[in-house]
């Protein structure tokens, strides 16, 4: 049922997951019930920017912004039952308008790098910004992330939910057609975070949305990401020159690449090359692209959390925060070196100018984008 974005109550399911955050032992009380409340967070673009905080019932809360559809926090359990918000963020909506990291925010209308800021359609060459030159990223400089969306609660019987909706004129950032973009967070009872993307167009574009959360499990404030174990379900991936890739695709064995058994991030972190050193690469997920499928676990061994990652989408951009300089300040803190991470899953970068890959990002009017990633947290 579609309720007004204001103070809502969602009912506990029976059979819900277990109660990770009991209180018992110092632990953190529960909330009678799953709820999404909203608060004024400023203005931007002359609209009226909020904050939403969705709350399930065992005390997990996710807060959400609807300027760029942005994760502001999310605060999951540790092996103790202690909450910590997993999630770098900034402090107001005018922080996040000045920002360029992301943190936290919903990409797009092409997620990632574009060569060269160009490609054709249609038989028509189309020029879109160089914001990382000579390349195009992320849907540009003023992409959807610094953008106002409108949002509404919804009550699911999964858990609290909140829909924000973003329509993108033609020739926007120098894309063609009209695109209708929803981006759908649900915190679930069963302490997963869901997050779907969807998008239709009337007129032949591009699109390839994607969520760009810096984690860090052990807190945002706490420790860098290198001690972080990662596996990544993939075989293979796209090497880049540097950054950008060309349409290879290599296998992981044998490489810094190779995270198909868990092993610290940091382990082989300076042979992957890349200036400045570190992960910037996309991973090719196992298994049927179009459907929902394992991407990756991420175990932080301080705390005991660990994060499984679901998605329908066939790569994944693996980022382990290399230009995080400390010079981003939020929640109290300065994001130095290596403090977060990012699992973005995604259509392959440059994707329109490989000829083997460009159906991937074409949206013709009739057609229906959805990206579905599911975030599930637990403990080991």
């Amino acid at each position: 049922m579609l309720r007004p974005a204001t103070a809502t109550t969602a009912r506990r399911e029976d059979g819900a997951a277990g109660n990770p955050t009991a209180g018992r032992n110092g632990r953190t009380e529960l909330p009678a019930s799953a709820t999404i409340a909203r608060t004024a967070y400023g203005r931007a673009h002359g609209k009226d920017v909020f904050l939403f905080t969705l709350t399930n019932v065992h005390g997990l809360k996710a807060k959400i912004t609807n300027f760029g559809a942005t994760l502001t926090s999310l605060e999951v359990p540790d092996r103790d039952g202690k909450l910590a918000d997993v999630v770098l963020g900034l402090d107001d909506v005018a922080s996040y308008e000045r920002g360029t990291a992301f943190l936290g925010a919903t990409v797009g209308r092409v997620a990632n790098r574009i060569r060269d800021a160009k490609f054709s359609l249609e038989g028509k060459e189309y020029r879109v910004a160089a914001n990382d030159p000579p390349h195009h990223l992320h849907g540009g400089p003023q992409g959807f992330y610094k953008v106002v969306w409108d949002a509404r609660s919804v009550e699911t019987p999964a858990g609290p939910s909140l829909e924000l909706t973003y329509v993108s004129k033609d020739g926007e950032e120098g894309y063609p057609g009209t695109l209708t973009a929803k981006a759908t967070y649900t915190l679930t009872n069963a302490n997963e975070l869901q997050v779907e993307m969807t998008a239709t167009t009337d007129r032949t574009t591009l699109v390839n949305l994607a969520h760009h959360s810096y984690w860090n499990l052990g807190g945002y404030d706490a420790e860098p990401i290198t001690e972080h174990e990662l596996t990544l379900f993939a075989d293979a991936y796209t090497p880049g020159d540097p950054v950008v890739p060309t349409g290879a695709v290599v296998p992981v064995k044998g490489t810094p690449f190779d995270f198909t058994t868990a092993k610290p991030i940091g382990r082989d972190l300076e042979k992957a090359g890349g200036k400045p050193v570190g992960y910037d690469t996309n991973f090719v997920v196992n298994g049927e692209p179009s459907t929902l499928r394992p991407v990756a676990k991420l175990r932080d061994p301080r705390s005991g959390r660990v994060l499984w990652l679901e998605a329908n989408q066939p790569g994944v951009q693996f980022y382990s925060g290399n230009f995080l300089d400390g010079s981003i300040h939020g929640k109290g803190t300065s994001y130095a070196h290596r403090t977060g991470l990012c699992l973005e899953t995604q259509m392959f970068p440059n994707a329109i100018n490989v000829p083997a890959w460009r159906d991937q990002v074409i949206l013709k009017p009739g057609q229906m984008y959805r990206h579905f990633m599911v975030h599930r947290f637990g403990v080991e």
